[in-house]
């Protein structure tokens, strides 16, 4: 096409020199340099015979060429090179359509968090994390003097980083849940101690039902199934902190889940925990249990479960919330060969909701102790645990409230039982309402009906108060007991940030008779904390 343009061209130019009674033009091309000759030579190839005829409508003359069936062909050469330059432009458009679908192939978006999506949906992945900045002011500090050598009994204000937990998690061909997060505030230097969950899930597809294996939270307890990121309080209350928490809920096992949109249950064989808690427990007890390396001992396991169901529901802001926990746990002690204790047994131990210092004012001591088969020894072999939950909904307001029991089994044990309760109510000043998950049947995340800002945006306010009591004493066992009040004041200036503030007063505190000496320092102590929390998440 272009050498036809040039030919058109350089024609016109001849026209304007030849006679109206010319018939014809013979018209060559140099192969290489592409100009238009009126004359054969070396390297030209014949276009053809161009004759010029007169445009009556404007008197120019127009060259027509002779009809493309008179050209002459094309060479091979010449063919191969537009066959080499088709085939390099073709291979540049397959380059650059790849280049668009690797683009293509993952998703990358934020809410809250980091997360990265295959152009399948086949393969996803999160990254989360939290920071919790805690403070204690112990506006009154009445306790016992301490006696010998002993440090005081008082609490210590001060401030801590509570959490600092990173994560990652995701799906696997969309079946298939993994999360792995770590605590970088944990276990006091110990590296296995910062792992929390740990494990793979997979759910059976189209069904409400699913089983993972790893290290993951125990199925026990509506405020333990509850993230620390959405609890009322800082702290959780005593019995759960006491009877759950506190001997690290995360344990290594296998658990089963079904997950209905009224309905929860969940299942779990668990033995003990990759890491401690802190630097005094190893295992299920925060004794220090040294079962693994030749520790003399096996290690100890449980089976627990929880169920939880809503048997009214108008909304999603107006239900009520009701459940049960059950579980045995088979606790490991273990002793020398000439009869003596070695390490493992159980321990309960209690504080006041206190988040800086974290001073056990109540604790059992360890529950076995003496020479094995001795006269006055006790072994704590097992312990069983019960726990009921209840919670109400509506709009703005809301109740709640659980009792767990801890029966103690053993030798030099008859079923002593450790138990205690709370309930606290909160209400949302700006009128939200706590959001529930099904999934869990525990609470999720807080959304402001309207973000802070500097144009009359508020975010969600709410305040709470509650009760807690817990009793360690009962039988051959000699923990105390104490019981509290609280309120709390909490802001959400955004969904991911959340400022915390908590009064604290003791009632009463009973450490009479208790073997441990910190404990009984704070026999009818009188206590009032102020704490407060700077949450960040994503």
């Amino acid at each position: 096409m272009k050498l036809i343009k040039q030919a058109f061209t350089f024609s016109l130019a001849l026209g304007a020199g030849v006679t109206s009674n010319a018939i014809a033009l013979e018209l060559y091309v140099d192969t290489k340099t592409k100009q238009i000759y009126a004359e054969p030579g070396p390297g030209r190839t014949r276009l053809g015979s161009f004759e010029r005829v007169e445009d009556k409508q404007t008197s120019i003359p127009a060259v027509v060429p002779e009809p493309a069936a008179q050209a002459a062909p094309a060479s091979s050469a010449e063919i191969t090179a537009i066959r080499e330059e088709l085939e390099q432009k073709t291979n540049a458009i397959t380059a650059l359509e790849e280049r668009v679908k690797d683009t293509e192939k993952v998703k990358v978006k934020y809410g809250p968090g980091l997360h990265f999506e295959s152009a399948d949906g086949n393969f996803t992945a999160g990254i989360d994390g939290r920071v919790q900045v805690d403070s204690q002011y112990n506006i009154t500090n009445d306790v016992l003097p301490a006696t010998g050598n002993s440090t005081p009994n008082e609490l210590n204000s001060g401030a801590n980083l509570r959490r600092a937990r990173l994560g990652v998690e995701g799906t696997v061909y969309k079946d298939w849940f993994y999360k792995f997060e770590y605590d970088f505030s944990r276990g006091n230097g110990s590296v296995t101690s910062g792992i929390t969950d740990a494990f793979l899930r997979w759910t059976y597809p189209g069904s409400p039902f699913s089983i993972k294996v790893g290290s993951f939270k125990e199925p026990f307890s509506l405020e333990e199934a509850t993230s620390n990121r959405f609890l009322t309080f800082i702290e959780r209350n005593m019995i759960v902190n006491t009877f759950v928490d506190n001997p690290n809920t995360y344990k290594t096992g296998i658990g089963a889940n079904w997950a209905e949109e009224r309905y929860q249950v969940g299942l779990a064989f668990q033995t003990e925990p990759v890491g401690s808690w802190s630097s005094a427990a190893t295992s299920v007890n925060p004794n220090g249990n040294n079962s693994r390396n030749n520790g003399s001992g096996d290690t100890s396991w449980e089976v627990i479960g929880r169920i939880s169901f809503l048997p009214w529901k108008e909304s999603d802001s107006k239900f009520l919330h009701i459940g049960g926990s059950g579980g045995h746990t088979v606790v490991n002690s273990q002793f020398q060969g000439d009869g003596d204790f070695n390490n493992g047994g159980m321990s309960f131990a209690a504080f006041p909701g206190a988040n800086v210092d974290r001073t056990n004012v109540l604790n059992t001591s360890n529950l076995t102790r003496g020479v094995k088969g001795a006269p006055g020894s006790r072994i704590i072999d097992n312990y069983n645990r019960f726990g009921a939950e209840m919670a109400l909904v509506y709009g703005p307001f809301s109740l709640q409230g659980e009792y767990i029991q801890t029966d103690v089994h053993g030798t030099g044990y008859s079923g002593e039982s450790l138990f205690g309760y709370y309930g606290y109510a909160s209400y949302f000043l700006t009128g939200e309402s706590r959001s529930y998950r099904k999934e869990t049947g525990a609470w999720g995340r807080i959304k402001p009906q309207r973000n802070f800002d500097m144009k009359g945006g508020w975010g969600a306010w709410e305040i709470a108060a509650g009760y807690d009591y817990i009793n360690l004493n009962d039988g051959n066992v000699r923990g105390g007991k104490a019981d509290t009040i609280k309120f709390g004041l909490n802001w959400y200036p955004y969904p991911n940030i959340r400022l915390m503030s908590n009064y604290i007063h003791v009632l009463d505190i009973n450490t009479a008779g208790v073997a441990d000496h910190r404990s009984a320092g704070f026999n009818n102590a009188n206590l009032d904390i102020f704490e407060t929390r700077v949450q960040f998440d994503f």
